[in-house]
Parts: structure tokens; C-alpha cells; sequence
């Protein structure tokens, strides 16, 4: 059964409470329009934009009820939008995830028929209970040859500069904690350790930061993990993969297996589902798998994918934690600086052209190859550069700061969220919080919400397929190494699993 869950802005979440929680303690009634984001295996309505009641268009009586006129004024507004319609009540001094009482599910599927005609998409039910403003949500699609029913979402989210994510129990339990998770429990407490755990988190990119953050949050406790890559491991890498091993590279072992490998020897969760891809986010099925997760983490160092993933983190309403580093050199090949950035791309921030972490124009030269095309760097001149250099013991720097943007934006430590852009020099060890402001021309902020009707910046990509067929076309001897090293390391899997 596919999963669906429901997103929001904080802002769309404002205008919301405003019109559901009443002064006098009432119930009350409104509608909003959604959009679709469908994933591989997930579909998300994003909320557009609120169509508030007009007089006498619904009832309030200790309980509310919504008209009839209502529901087709907000289904045509949804349909000439290009959208869904969303149903929303309150249930005052309520908390947490709310069943449907009979009058309510009787009333959401009263309409259901009507406004799927009208939108051409399934009703989208919501209910907040205000003492701690915990949503639900459900879709009501209408099957062919069977009655109107709901399928009860996973989980609401709600971005702004703290993450916050109500979830629903009775499709997703929280994992039992574990001694292995004591002093991270300690940090933060139970609640939130059962919230975060739960996230579907995306590491894109497998390289000396995405796997040094991939295994943190595996160590973390994280049930539902996914990394994807399409590259694998040569003997270069070694000196930047904390955890390669020389038989990877001779082994041309993909990234993401050892990215696997090494978070299931960390995973401090009882069951830990760790999936492995070996698409690009540029890729068609890499943007849909992304768009089945929660959070993303940006480890790329190439202008295409992070153009695709600040492009999600605004259309898709998934918030991505982005960092990069640069190494510059004199002449004579000393270290003149180093300079490392981290920040979270998410609406209500300026997207990464415009904080300057992302040049458009790269985006153009390397979807047409030519980032990779010598005789067009060499007429570029030396101040060319389409990858940053990265070494070791800077590369657990930029790592540690994106983890640091991940905990204060999910965790939000004293009430405070994200901090916004950082930015750090090594020759003069100034860390400095950049403020960049939105370009206001910004087609990607403006494109907020939009889901399936995203600008499409993905397409055919050369260079991971060559990556993959290079990785496919070992011989016979290589392949029969690579099975007896799983089957070693299915092994020690299984002996760490014998304590549990």
C-alpha cells in the first residue's frame, strides 16, 4: 500500500491555527488546497493555500459543520489552481494524533465523490488538536467498484526553523529504544528520540562526508535509511573514505555497499532498514526516490545535483542540510585557506543560488558534459575548478557541521532552531553567519509547493552510467571475491546481532 503524508510551511501553518482555534473553545471548519508530490512509494499533498469560510458557509454550534456550497466554492478554487482540496477541523484541547469520530468520517466521505469530480484528486481530511498542535491527515480516494474509504497517512510535517513532525502510531510505531541509545537518549529525551528515529532520511552523495554522516545516523539510532551514489571506490579515494578498505578499491566496490556496510556495524537500532541506490538525484528514479523521504542530506560536490536537490527542498517541501568545502593554494601548491559552509535549504531561507552556494551556470556546463571536458578546461583558463578538492582531516569538519544544522534543526536545543547559513575559514578560524538575501527574480523560491508540476531538471545522466556499467563489468574472479567478502561480512552481521 502506498504511504501518503501531508506537508506545510510554518506560514501556511499559521494562517491555518489562526482560523481553527477560536477564542470561545469551539470546534471550527476550513478548506485549503493541496498540490501532489508522488514519490516512489509515497504520496505527499503539499498545502497550497487556505480558502477561508465566507458568512454562512459553515455552522458553528459546540461542534462545526461545512456547507455544501462551501466544499464546491473551494473545490472550484482548487480546480483552476491545479490542485486538491484539503478539509480541515480542530479538535480543541485535544493532543497528538486524532482518530475520526463518526460524524466526522461520515462528513469527509459525504464529499469525497464531489470533490474528487471537481479536482481530479483525492480529499485530503486534516484535524489539529490544539493543546499541542499535533496534526492528522488522511486521503479518501474513490476505488473503482468499492466504497469511498480513507488510508490514514504517516506522518505531518511541518517546515519552518524547527522540523516538526506529528506522526501516527497506529501505522508507524516507535521503535523500542535500546541500551546501545543511552546517552544519546539522555541529550534529548525519549519523545524526541522516538520522532527522529521514525524520519525517512535520504544521504545523497557517499563520499568522505556522506559516509561519515550516513554511519553518525545510523549510530544515532535512525530506523529508515537510505544513501545514494552511483560512483565506487578506487585506490584514490582511500586517503578521504574513513572506512574503505583497499580490497574495496580492487574490489571496485560501489560506495553506497560500503556506506551500507559500515552504518550496519554502527546502527544502534534493534532493526535498522538501510537502502542502498545507485541512481544520480539527476536522474528521473533518483528525484522520485528522494521524494519518498522526509529529510535530505546534500554531500555532492558537483553543480547539477545540488541544483536538483535545492530545487526539491523548496518544490517538494522536504527540507535538505547542504555543506561544501573549498581548498585554495598558491602557485607552488601550499594551502593558502580553507573554507567550509553548511546551512539548511528549506522555504523561508534563500535557495543556494542565492546565498551563492550553487552557480547556475555550472548547472548548463555540466548537464552538456563539459565539467569533464579537458580541451574545455584548458580554454576555461586555471581559474576553472568543477570539483573542490577534499582531504581527511577537513572533510569531518564539514561533516560535523551539517550534523550540527541537522540537531538544531530537528532537535531545536533551548527553543532555537537552524541557525541559518555558516560559514568557516581555517587560516583565520572566523566562523561567520552569512546573510544572504533572496534574488528577486528567485524562480526556485517562487516554485514553493508546486509537487509534481516542479520544473523538471533531471534527465539523462553519462557520466553515472558509465560509473555503473564500469562497476558491472568486473569478471568472474572479482564477482567471486566481492561474494565471498559479503558472505564474511553477512557473518560479523549476524554475531553483532546475537547479543539482541
Amino acid at each position: 500500500m502506498r504511504r501518503t503524508s501531508v506537508a506545510m510551511t510554518v506560514a501556511i501553518e499559521e494562517a491555518l491555527v489562526r482560523r481553527l482555534i477560536r477564542e470561545d473553545g469551539q470546534e471550527d471548519v476550513c478548506l485549503a488546497t493541496y498540490r501532489p508530490s508522488t514519490g516512489l512509494s509515497r504520496f505527499s499533498a503539499l498545502i497550497r493555500a487556505v480558502v477561508p469560510p465566507e458568512p454562512g458557509e459553515r455552522l458553528i454550534h459546540g461542534n462545526a459543520t461545512v456547507t455544501a456550497d462551501y466544499i464546491l466554492r473551494g473545490a472550484e478554487a482548487a480546480q483552476e489552481d491545479k490542485c486538491g482540496l484539503v478539509l480541515l477541523h480542530s479538535h480543541p484541547g485535544a493532543s497528538h494524533w486524532q482518530t475520526m469520530s463518526a460524524p466526522d468520517r461520515d462528513c469527509e466521505a459525504s464529499y469525497a465523490n464531489l470533490v474528487r469530480e471537481v479536482t481530479g484528486l483525492p480529499l485530503v481530511g486534516m484535524t489539529l488538536a490544539t493543546a499541542d498542535r499535533s496534526w492528522s491527515a488522511r486521503l479518501w480516494d474513490v476505488g473503482v467498484g468499492r466504497a469511498v474509504d480513507c488510508t490514514h497517512s504517516t506522518n505531518v510535517r511541518v517546515i519552518g526553523g524547527k522540523f516538526a513532525v506529528t506522526w501516527n502510531d497506529a501505522v508507524q510505531l516507535p521503535p523500542q529504544p535500546s541500551i546501545r541509545q543511552t546517552r544519546t537518549i539522555n541529550a534529548w529525551g525519549d519523545r524526541k528520540q522516538a520522532d527522529l528515529v521514525r524520519r525517512r532520511v535520504l544521504v545523497v552523495g557517499a563520499g568522505s562526508v556522506g559516509l561519515d554522516v550516513f554511519v553518525r545516523l545510523a549510530a544515532t539510532g535512525l530506523c529508515n535509511l537510505t544513501v545514494m551514489d552511483y560512483d565506487f571506490v578506487e585506490a584514490h579515494n582511500l586517503d578521504r573514505l574513513i572506512g574503505a578498505e583497499r580490497r574495496d578499491a580492487r574490489l571496485r566496490r560501489p560506495k553506497i555497499h560500503v556506506a551500507r556496510r559500515e552504518a550496519m556495524r554502527a546502527a544502534t537500532a534493534a532493526r535498522c532498514n538501510i537502502e542502498v541506490s545507485d541512481r544520480s538525484i539527476c536522474e528521473p528514479e533518483g528525484l522520485r526516490l528522494a521524494l519518498d523521504h522526509d529529510l535530505i542530506f546534500s554531500c555532492v560536490d558537483r553543480p547539477w545535483p545540488r541544483a536538483v536537490l535545492n530545487s526539491l527542498a523548496y518544490s517538494d517541501l522536504i527540507p535538505v542540510i547542504d555543506g561544501g568545502i573549498a581548498i585554495d593554494t598558491f602557485d607552488g601548491g601550499e594551502m593558502r585557506n580553507a573554507t567550509w559552509r553548511s546551512h539548511v535549504v528549506r522555504p523561508g531561507r534563500p535557495c543556494m543560488s542565492c546565498n551563492r552556494q550553487l552557480d547556475p551556470g555550472l548547472v548548463v556546463l555540466e548537464r552538456q558534459g563539459l565539467l569533464d571536458d579537458s580541451a574545455y578546461i584548458q580554454i576555461a583558463g586555471e581559474s576553472f575548478r568543477s570539483v573542490n578538492p577534499n582531504v581527511a582531516p577537513l572533510s569531518v569538519n564539514v561533516a560535523a557541521s551539517i550534523l550540527a544544522q541537522y540537531v538544531s534543526f530537528n532537535v531545536a536545543p533551548a527553543g532555537f532552531g537552524e541557525p541559518g547559513p555558516l560559514q568557516y575559514s581555517l587560516s583565520t578560524h572566523h566562523l561567520e553567519h552569512r546573510h544572504d538575501s533572496t534574488s528577486p527574480h528567485c524562480a526556485t523560491e517562487a516554485a514553493e509547493g508546486v509537487g509534481d508540476q516542479r520544473v523538471c531538471l533531471t534527465g539523462l545522466h553519462k557520466d553515472a552510467e558509465r560509473k555503473r556499467q564500469l562497476s558491472d563489468s568486473v569478471g568472474a574472479r572479482v564477482r567471486l571475491l566481492r561474494l565471498i567478502d559479503d558472505r564474511i561480512d553477512g557473518v560479523t552481521t549476524w554475531l553483532n546481532l546475537l547479543g539482541d
